[in-house]
């Protein structure tokens, strides 16, 4: 009953004209394993990494890409931001990069954000997208085009 009334009122809320609050942007913040010789990456760059086209760090450290859940807002962000891609297309582009033998598999895809962020910061030259606001402990942030996630102008969000 109690949530009844809850529900409700809320709903009233927005019937009344009162402002509803749109929730902030998500912001992602890439995020890499400590060994990663990097501290800033041009979009352009971070792209060709998710995109395969980049498979080194430097001659004897290979990048290792990790997606978010089918469904996250991380997930979504990386889509339209990095990709440029609908989930539809990103799966296509992988089939034919594997069929064409320019990559022996697509990215792996954590099962969680918190398992991005583990297996970030267990795999030599990992590399993922994280929630800004919850950056896993233990891994490394990096720039993009020289801005960071809380800058207003910062390209991941």
């Amino acid at each position: 009953m109690r949530a009844l009334a809850l529900s409700l009122l809320a709903s009233l809320g927005t019937a009344t004209g009162a402002p509803v609050e749109e929730p902030a942007p998500l912001r992602l913040a890439v995020i890499v394993h400590g060994d990663v010789p990097v501290d800033d990456l041009s979009l352009g760059e971070l792209r060709k990494i998710f995109l395969g086209d980049r498979q080194f760090w430097i001659e004897d450290l290979r990048v290792v890409v990790l997606v978010p859940p089918i469904g996250s807002g991380e997930r979504a962000v990386l889509l339209e931001k990095v990709y440029e891609k609908t989930e539809s297309q990103y799966r296509h582009y992988w089939i034919a990069k594997v069929f064409r033998e320019e990559a022996s598999s697509a990215p792996k895809r954590a099962a969680s954000a918190r398992a991005a962020g583990d297996l970030v910061r267990q795999i030599p030259g990992a590399i993922s997208v994280a929630d800004a606001a919850k950056v896993p402990p233990g891994v490394k942030v990096l720039r993009v085009d020289g801005k960071a996630a809380a800058d207003e102008d910062y390209p991941l969000h």
